[in-house]
């Protein structure tokens, strides 16, 4: 073993039982990628000579895995596989590791705010997912922790040499003569960054020479890198094996992502071989490039006041013209991935219950749905017991036909307000609703 990997490896072991005697857990954010897949290696490596060396391992570790549920499928279907190894593992091993996956509430979902709300593809100036999607998911978790133990500390897979940002924020928030450092949001919570030492060749050296401790095979991942590379330049200059190709600092995140100009590393793996990714890159290049088109979006913000340059949320036609892209981009999609969805059922209904409250009646996310795959998706109103509702409801209302369309509005607007959590605003959704019936009756 590489004297630099066994002097990191050191370093943890005396964190873990000598310079910190407590038993606060430690919580290392895994994406699978290179740096958290090197960084687990030397954790799970110092914690197998801990158990070698006394039988006893104090602390417990989280590997927590955030899915934001629009990641790019290739990444999604190999984490999920090495999650799967590494709970195995742990528990084969004895080692108190657990894996710990999380996801985006309901309403914080990438397609229930874009295709629901009609909030416009996220942005460098309204970068408005990365909250919702990454951040709350995680810190829910962390916040559990420190409840139940007081403190937590966050093992990152962050390193000086990524970039000289990352140095500066890394120095910004150390603590002099400390291995840890302050969370910058989070209270009671620290971070501690065994790798931040490692130049990217070094990253690549523990991957393809050091054996994976939970039994995942390092070439895939090595493989996935080398196949979204469309940067060779950035290649690392040193490798453990003639046959290994140029492989670049690719950077997955979600397939939908418009706040980077262009999705190179979904680029690549489609010019390598992975073609049934074109539908989903079409998709994205089709989101990016409408974002700013002024007759899709509605002059005033969600909450009424008047947008800036008149550039509010989406209009409601456009949301469901971007729903049926969708739904036909997923059916593309399944022809050779059948397994794969790229929106849930419970999203679907969440939008159609936002709908409603928009008093969006005149478009329905299961006809699209319909349109697209040509059968009918279940929907909670469209039941037998629902349409026996509106038969009686429409012979009480045979005398004024308006007063039928204007209280199925307002039972639709009742009968959906428990699904996202969110009673806040109904009262005045239906006074609203009201007013402007009273109006056109007048």
């Amino acid at each position: 073993m590489a004297k630099f990997i066994q002097n990191i490896i050191n370093e943890i072991i005396d964190q873990y039982v000598y310079a910190d005697e407590t038993n606060r857990p430690w919580i290392i954010g895994f994406s699978g990628g290179k740096d958290s897949t090197v960084m687990l290696q030397l954790v799970w490596k110092a914690i197998s000579q801990i158990k070698e060396l006394t039988g006893i391992v104090k602390r417990d570790i989280y590997v927590i895995c955030n899915d934001t549920m629009v990641e790019n499928p290739v990444i999604t279907e190999y984490v999920y596989r090495v999650l799967d190894k590494i709970e195995q593992a742990a528990v084969l091993q004895d080692i108190p590791i657990r894996v710990i996956k999380t996801i985006p509430r309901l309403e914080d979902s990438f397609w229930v705010n874009l295709i629901g709300r009609g909030y416009p593809a996220p942005n460098n100036a309204f970068r408005w997912c990365t909250e919702r999607l990454k951040i709350r998911p995680t810190s829910r978790f962390l916040i559990e922790q420190v409840n139940e133990f007081g403190e937590a500390i966050i093992l990152i897979g962050t390193r000086s040499a990524e970039s000289a940002q990352r140095a500066k924020s890394m120095k910004k928030h150390a603590i002099k003569g400390k291995r840890l450092t302050k969370h910058p949001t989070q209270p009671n919570t620290y971070m501690y960054a065994p790798i931040r030492s490692l130049s990217l060749e070094e990253v690549w050296y523990v991957i393809n020479k050091m054996e994976s401790p939970w039994g995942s095979d390092n070439s895939e991942l090595f493989q996935i890198y080398s196949d979204a590379s469309a940067d060779d330049y950035e290649c690392p200059t040193v490798v453990t094996n003639k046959e290994h190709k140029s492989c670049g600092q690719s950077r997955f995140g979600c397939w939908v992502c418009t706040v980077v100009k262009e999705d190179k590393s979904m680029s690549a793996l489609i010019e390598n071989g992975l073609t049934w990714l074109t539908p989903l890159l079409k998709f994205r290049n089709e989101l990016a490039a409408e974002r700013n088109i002024i007759e899709h979006r509605m002059p005033e913000r969600r909450n009424g006041t008047a947008a800036v340059n008149g550039m509010g949320p989406y209009y409601p036609w456009y949301r469901a013209k971007v729903l049926e892209r969708l739904f036909e981009t997923q059916k593309e999609i399944q022809k050779e991935k059948p397994h794969i969805e790229l929106i849930t059922n419970q999203e679907l209904v969440a939008i159609q219950t936002i709908w409603y409250r928009d008093f969006i009646f005149n478009q329905k996310v299961s006809d699209l749905y319909c349109k697209a795959y040509k059968i009918n998706l279940d929907m909670k109103d469209q039941n037998d017991k629902h349409e026996k509702e509106l038969e009686l409801l429409k012979k009480s209302c045979e005398d004024n036909p308006t007063d039928f369309d204007l209280i199925q509005e307002l039972l639709t607007l009742q009968k959906n307000k428990s699904l996202l959590n969110r009673k806040r605003g109904l009262k005045e959704d239906i006074e609203n609703r009201i007013e402007e019936y009273l109006k056109k009756e007048n």
